[in-house]
């Protein structure tokens, strides 16, 4: 690593626990780099590496987005279609349906659901600060989707969802007749080299620590389109990349995604939503923001009960960033918002080549 990138990487650094493992991978050009911090447990025996296992939370959402515009290339779904089309009858949520919500409402925070589903937080009180949610199944899900209020008219207003984006995944997953980590793997990491970036436990696994104290794996198995993912900063890397150069990223032609998942790359990173106030843009599920002269940031963050992550680009300067740590930061901790700033700072100072 060159002395100017590790007094860049240094306030991101700081800026998580000194109690936790952190990874970082770097793009700036022709340059790649990884760096690692600290171990995956307190007790220090196991150092955080490149192949380590970080939870993503939200960013999940992101991978969900790439599998949603990789069937619309292959002209499984549309975005346009109503979710009514794939869920089953009874399990639909309680709105007018003279304007239904569609995939593309899902993947845009616009279908007007809540943050979570009903019924849920009264399930996950007993094991807050363990596993909230692992004992809320689709099943769960299905029974409340009904009893779900709507607010507004889908597609009028910003309101973040993860219940929406989990919603996202469940419907891909009937329109496909697979399940959503089987057909992830299939569609998305599987061609493109993804190998230790799913929804179950791996090789190499952080421990996430929450005050200091060790926090159970997170599980989600109603919703594990919106947080459910675990990833390393060389697979997470390998997926920046892919963003950052669509026509040059390998994708086996036995895969059968070669076309349909170049043509997603492009599509996910397209703004759909302009938000007045804050100029920023939303595209599918990932954040824009205009940075000037040094093009557009396009990024999402995520913490689970024991991990942070981010992950962000800029294609006109060639830079990308992930960061991931084992401890969700305190107020005075800022580790996301860090890293935001990190992303800023890199393409202001692109590296040579």
């Amino acid at each position: 690593m060159s002395p100017e990138l590790a007094r860049l990487l240094r306030p991101l650094f700081n800026s998580a626990s000194p109690n936790g493992g952190v990874s970082v991978a770097v793009i700036r050009g022709n340059e790649r780099t990884v760096a690692c911090r600290g171990y995956t447990d307190h007790a220090g025996e196991r150092p955080v590496r490149a192949d380590t296992r970080f939870e993503l939370g939200s960013v999940t959402k992101t991978f969900t987005a790439l599998l949603l515009a990789e069937m619309v290339a292959r002209g499984e779904v549309r975005y346009d279609d109503p979710i009514d089309q794939y869920l089953p009858a009874g399990s639909v949520p309680g709105y007018p349906h003279e304007r239904p919500i569609t995939l593309l409402h899902l993947a845009t925070h616009t279908s007007g659901l809540p943050r979570l589903p009903v019924g849920l937080t009264p399930a996950a009180v007993p094991r807050w600060f363990t596993n909230p949610y692992a004992t809320y199944s689709t099943a769960h899900l299905m029974r409340a989707l009904p009893r779900t209020p709507v607010r507004g008219t889908p597609g009028g207003q910003v309101r973040y969802s993860s219940l929406g984006c989990g919603l996202l995944g469940l419907v891909l997953e009937h329109a496909a007749g697979q399940r959503y980590e089987e057909l992830l793997a299939s569609r998305v990491c599987g061609p493109l080299g993804l190998i230790d970036t799913s929804c179950g436990p791996g090789r190499e696994p952080a421990t996430g620590y929450r005050r200091g104290r060790r926090v159970p794996s997170f599980r989600l198995p109603a919703l594990p389109g919106a947080a459910a993912l675990r990833s390393t900063a060389d697979d997470m890397l390998r997926f920046l990349q892919a963003h950052l150069s669509v026509d040059a990223v390998q994708i086996p032609e036995w895969s059968g995604s070669a076309g349909s998942l170049r043509g997603a790359l492009r599509d996910v990173s397209r703004p759909r939503i302009e938000r007045r106030r804050s100029g920023a843009r939303i595209c599918l599920i990932w954040n824009q923001r205009s940075l000037g002269e040094e093009g557009e940031a396009v990024y999402q963050s995520g913490s689970t009960r024991g991990f942070s992550a981010f992950v962000g680009f800029n294609p006109a300067m060639q830079v990308g960033l992930v960061a991931m740590a084992s401890t969700v930061p305190g107020l005075r901790r800022r580790f996301t918002q860090t890293a935001y700033e990190l992303l800023r700072r890199l393409s202001t100072s692109p590296a040579d080549g």
